[in-house]
């Protein structure tokens, strides 16, 4: 099937279990959730499927690239996380510690489904 092997609809899809997941946790163990989990999903969201149209794009433009694109992408992710973190962290924001670890989750999550993306898409860069 075309539309199981599409990124976009993975992402999507993966998207989704995130945040059913996040509601879960919201509705169960309200404690460990942060009030603005939603905005660092969000965030995540967009930013991570901008970083991966990006990717797609100068990998099919620029294949030979490979290593630098990849850098790239890593370095584009880590500038952003901390503007972020430091915009939302600003404005004394109260339980800063706990932001700050559900960011990290969250992000994880996403970085784990690049590394997936990128392991299932080896084979087809490779030839």
């Amino acid at each position: 099937m075309v539309l199981a092997k599409n990124i976009h609809f993975r992402f999507l899809l993966f998207s989704l279990i995130v945040a059913a997941l996040i509601w879960i946790l919201t509705w169960i163990f309200p404690v460990v959730i942060h009030e603005k989990i939603w905005n660092i999903y969000f965030f995540l969201l967009i930013f991570s499927f901008f970083i991966t149209l990006i990717n797609s794009f100068l990998l099919k433009s620029f294949g030979e690239n490979f290593f630098q694109i990849m850098v790239l992408a890593m370095i584009l992710r880590f500038i952003g996380t901390l503007i972020f973190i430091g915009i939302a962290v600003w404005p004394a924001m109260e339980n800063i510690i706990l932001f700050i670890a559900d960011f990290f989750i969250i992000f994880l999550f996403y970085l784990v489904f690049d590394i997936y993306a990128f392991l299932s898409n080896l084979r087809p860069i490779s030839k």
